[in-house]
Formats: C-alpha cells, structure tokens, sequence
C-alpha cells in the first residue's frame, strides 16, 4: 500500500489482522429498474476480516458474510419480494460469502481482490478492484483503514433471473447489477 498515504502510522504498523467495523461500513448495490432509473440498497447485517500486508500487499486476505434477510432498498414491499425465491430465497439462503484467493496491485493505491462469491449455493469467481482511501489513528487508540471497491456482475450467473418484461420493451430488472464496498476497517488488538 502506498506510503504517501500512510505517512503518519508505518507500513509494519498497519500490516495485521483487521474486523470491518461495521458501524462503518457499507455493503450496497445498484440495479436498473424499468430500463429507465437506478434502483439502490445495501445489506444491513455483515461481519467480516482481512490480513492486510502493507509490505506485500498480493499477500493480504478478506472474507466476508452477509446475512440475505438484511437487504433494504428502503422500500418494504421491494425487500419481501427480494427475500422470495424469486430473488435471493433469504429463507432457504441466508447468506452470501466472498473468500478472497488473491490479491494485486493494479495502480496506486488501487488493489484488486479476486475470490469466490457465493449465492444461493452458487460460487463464482470475482474481481473486485479497491482503492486504498488511508489510514489513521482514532481517539480510541484503534488502528482504521479505510478501502472504496466496485465490481459488476450478472445476477443470473448466480440463478437470480425472476424479471418481468415491459410493454415498452426491456424488462423490468437489470441482469448487470453493481456492486459496492465502503469499508471501514479496525485492526485487531
């Protein structure tokens, strides 16, 4: 990781083990709906860990769970449906997981995270590219970083396909779905 941005705490410093401060974070993503507007949410309920190696960064890990009743796109109805089984079937699959395999760098302070992503009992593989956002002590005495990723992916590669088709042409549901990461991370004690 880029020592312009770590100026204030060293590399041996911030190379540990990490727990995402949830609080913190966000886990979201976009669909288009309607072919004309962008639908938004996130997954409310996660937890997850990192071996970050700011000497070596292709030797830093993440893994992550997220629990599929959680999901808001702040709209009730939109939620329950996206629990079914038409969707995520949150009550047969509760979760979803991604277990990083690799990791390297692919500009400054820019990271990708290559693992597999589990829904619905499917697991593919996933890039995910990250930028580096900095480091800092909290008044806490906590050692956080902080990490910006995205990554696009189809829903149906998974076997989420429900959609409707629109009289107007297109459908009802993006297969293209986007994926976001906000990541606050503190350094295990």
């Amino acid at each position: 990781m880029s020592t312009d941005t770590t100026t204030a705490l060293d590399v041996q410093t911030l190379t540990g083990d990490y727990t995402l401060d949830t609080a913190h974070t966000r886990l979201g993503f976009v669909a288009r709906h309607a072919m004309v507007t962008k639908v938004r949410g996130t997954f409310e309920e996660f937890a997850g860990t990192a071996h970050l190696d700011f000497q070596d960064p292709t030797r830093s890990t993440a893994a992550i769970t997220i629990q599929v009743k959680s999901i808001n796109t702040n709209q009730a109805q939109r939620d329950e449906h996206l629990r079914t089984s038409d969707f995520f079937d949150a009550p047969t699959y509760g979760e979803i997981t991604f277990t990083s395999k690799t990791a390297e760098v692919v500009g400054d302070d820019t990271y990708r995270l290559t693992g597999d992503l589990t829904i619905k009992d499917v697991t593919k593989p996933v890039a995910i590219d990250f930028d580096y956002t900095g480091a800092a002590k909290d008044p806490y005495g906590n050692i956080r970083v902080g990490f910006d990723g995205k990554t696009v992916i189809k829903r149906s590669d998974w076997g989420i396909s429900w959609n409707a088709a629109l009289e107007t042409g297109g459908v009802m549901v993006s297969d293209k779905i986007t994926l976001e990461f906000d990541v606050s991370a503190i350094k295990n004690a």
